[in-house]
């Protein structure tokens, strides 16, 4: 069994800053990409961000610039720093991360229970 729990969501003004974090635990032989969703009222999940396990990474354009995402691969931890946060950026979190399981088998994604972020005007 995998577990994703992430903390870090809330309630903060526009402009202002929060930070989630994302921790994976259990059968885990290793963790390929690690990344954050978010899903709106009355829309689709979308990708926020995602980092390989090498460090590269993937940002949503509306995020560019304000959002940094950052991993510890000893961890399997996966954070993301949300900075100038804007309305729209209102949501449901979740982190996602591809798995590779013990006893080995092929990768799949396992997602976290997903943490509310609300950004008041």
């Amino acid at each position: 069994q995998v577990q994703l729990v992430e903390s870090g969501g809330g309630l903060v003004q526009a402009g202002g800053s929060l930070r989630l974090s994302c921790a994976a635990s259990g059968n885990i032989f290793s963790i390929n990409t690690m990344g954050w969703y978010r899903q709106a009222p009355g829309k689709q999940r979308e990708l926020v961000a995602d980092i390989s396990r090498g460090g590269i990474t993937n940002y949503d354009d509306s995020v560019k610039g304000r959002f940094t995402i950052s991993r510890d691969n000893a961890k399997n931890t996966v954070d993301l720093q949300m900075n100038s946060l804007k309305s729209e950026d209102t949501a449901v979190y979740y982190c996602n991360a591809q798995v590779v399981p013990l006893p080995l088998r092929n990768s799949r994604d396992y997602w976290g229970q997903g943490t509310q972020v609300t950004v008041s005007y």
